[in-house]
């Protein structure tokens, strides 16, 4: 018996050194590779993610869904806490827009820009491997307050999270000029019991709401959160906030891309699915694209200090936000875009709310989706009118991409889902699709904790990633702009959103 809880304490270790070694070197190979130019990391995230999911496999060293590495399932599940901070900071910005709050605070740090790795800085760096271990460490907090004791790990989860904290606090770089070492410390250790009395509160919430209605916890996590951020506008980031801001989304996108790349291989055997990932495929390009050509045909604008936060906001798309709060498309989007993706959650109330009445009748629950549609096809039009108008005016281009980024959003979650009804997919099958279309984090999230059942649960990493392959010509499309001082080329958009409405028509009416 010793001997074999001897093997089992070693298995735990080789645990952890083994997701160590996959999702940071995947984050900072994306960053070399790109480095010098325009183009986001995410793009290389993607391929190097799905890759080595696939390889795992294929070469025998595991089985789909990477059942063998308990813990990059464990990370790829961190998507809540990634997107709990940039629901704060959304919060915050709203604050301070809707406020009419002008607040020059002085930053507490200065980071290091010395440069450690081909397109990293030591602080970047430093963000990167601060943001794996607070991942690690408040998912283990988590599931250990959650626990009922029936998990492989359950007993494992205090010595997760004690990992996971002692390595955030360490990892904080002494290069950085730091004006109070304390008070930044404590700031660091408060950001940290924030977040996880955030997710205890919304996990209890949603479980409490749940005879009534089955809204997910992401929902109330973003409620929460942003509240949290209008009320603390003038809080100044400690070390917490700074590295899930920076590299939270980066490397929970990398850990399901690996749990998507393991799927390759048998998920195309199973009845339905070319289905679906032909219109997640050719979706993103409809809905992406087709978004990018309305705000350039009547807001007669194409710079990505709009496209970039806007379609990040009204997609709630996974990739483009994190690329943009990781300043991938400058400074203006990366401010501007947890604003947008705040904006379309207080909408979800009814996103959600149909999304779980459809789960239980087993369809689309078509009359409300229509009214939501109708209201989002207002809104974009009202938008399109203000953005137009306002003639890059700082506060008036925020507010109507406000407006975008809510009715467009509810365009492309309903409208989708009412298209999809239109095919022989189940309500299941279709969630999964418009999920993966738009790259929709809080409907991935959702679907992920089980709103869908267990095998739409599985399935999902898989569906999320395979759009992804579209995301060469996305972040390609951005980088040419970003080379040529924001501005997007028009005439490949218009091709790229009508190869997107034809290959949805296919995909719904076709297969």
């Amino acid at each position: 018996m010793e001997i074999v809880e001897q093997i089992t304490h070693l298995q735990l270790l080789n645990q952890f050194w083994l997701i160590l070694f996959f999702l940071i070197p995947m984050v900072l190979i994306s960053r070399t590779i790109v480095a010098g130019t325009r183009f986001s990391p995410i793009l290389i995230i993607v391929i190097f993610g799905l890759s080595l999911g696939y390889l795992l496999v294929s070469t025998g060293v595991a089985t789909p869904g990477l059942t063998e590495f308990p813990f990059v399932d464990l990370m790829a599940r961190t998507t809540i806490i990634a997107l709990t901070v940039s629901f704060f900071v959304g919060g915050q910005e709203l604050r301070k827009i809707l406020g009419n709050k002008e607040l020059e605070t002085e930053d507490i740090i200065v980071p290091s820009n010395e440069e450690t790795l081909l397109g990293t800085s030591r602080s970047q760096f430093v963000f990167i491997v601060r943001a794996f271990f607070l991942l690690l460490g408040l998912e283990g907090i988590t599931r250990f307050i959650f626990s009922d004791g029936t998990s492989l790990f359950s007993s494992y989860y205090p010595l997760i999270a004690y990992i996971g904290i002692v390595g955030a606090i360490i990892f904080i770089d002494n290069r950085t000029k730091i004006k109070n070492k304390q008070q930044y410390f404590r700031k660091g250790l408060i950001e940290m019991a924030a977040i996880v009395v955030v997710l205890v509160a919304s996990y209890q919430i949603a479980m409490m709401v749940q005879p009534i209605i089955a809204l997910p916890q992401i929902f109330f996590a973003m409620m929460i959160a942003a509240g949290l951020g209008a009320i603390l506008y003038n809080w100044t980031f400690g070390p917490t906030i700074r590295a899930l801001l920076f590299a939270g989304i980066p490397i929970v996108l990398a850990a399901n891309f690996m749990v998507g790349g393991s799927r390759i291989g048998d998920a195309f055997s199973i009845t339905g699915m070319n289905a679906v990932l032909a219109y997640g495929f050719f979706g993103q390009l409809f809905w992406m694209f087709g978004g990018i050509a309305l705000i350039m045909l009547f807001a007669k604008t194409a710079n990505t200090r709009n496209l970039a936060p806007g379609m990040a906001g009204s997609l709630s798309h996974s990739g483009l936000t994190g690329a943009c709060t990781a300043g991938d498309f400058g400074q203006t989007a990366a401010k501007r875009a947890p604003i947008m993706i705040n904006i379309p959650f207080f909408g979800h109330i009814f996103v959600f709310s149909v999304l779980a009445i459809s789960a239980d009748r087993g369809s689309l629950w078509v009359w409300p989706s229509l009214l939501i549609v109708a209201v989002g096809v207002g809104l974009t039009i009202l938008s399109l009118i203000n953005l137009r108008k306002a003639k890059g005016n700082d506060k008036k281009e925020v507010k109507a991409l406000m407006q975008f980024s809510f009715g467009w959003q509810m365009c492309a979650v309903f409208g989708g889902l009412a298209l999809l009804s239109l095919s022989t997919m189940s309500i299941e099958y279709a969630a999964m699709a418009q999920s993966s279309a738009i790259s929709h984090f809080g409907l991935f999230a959702a679907i992920q904790g089980e709103m869908f059942g267990s095998e739409a649960a599985t399935l999902i990493p898989f569906i999320f990633s395979m759009p992804f392959l579209v995301h060469p010509l996305v972040f390609f499309m951005f980088g040419k702009a970003m080379e040529n001082k924001g501005e997007m080329p028009i005439k490949p958009v218009y091709v790229l959103a009508i190869i997107g409405v034809v290959g949805v028509t296919y995909a719904i009416f076709g297969v």
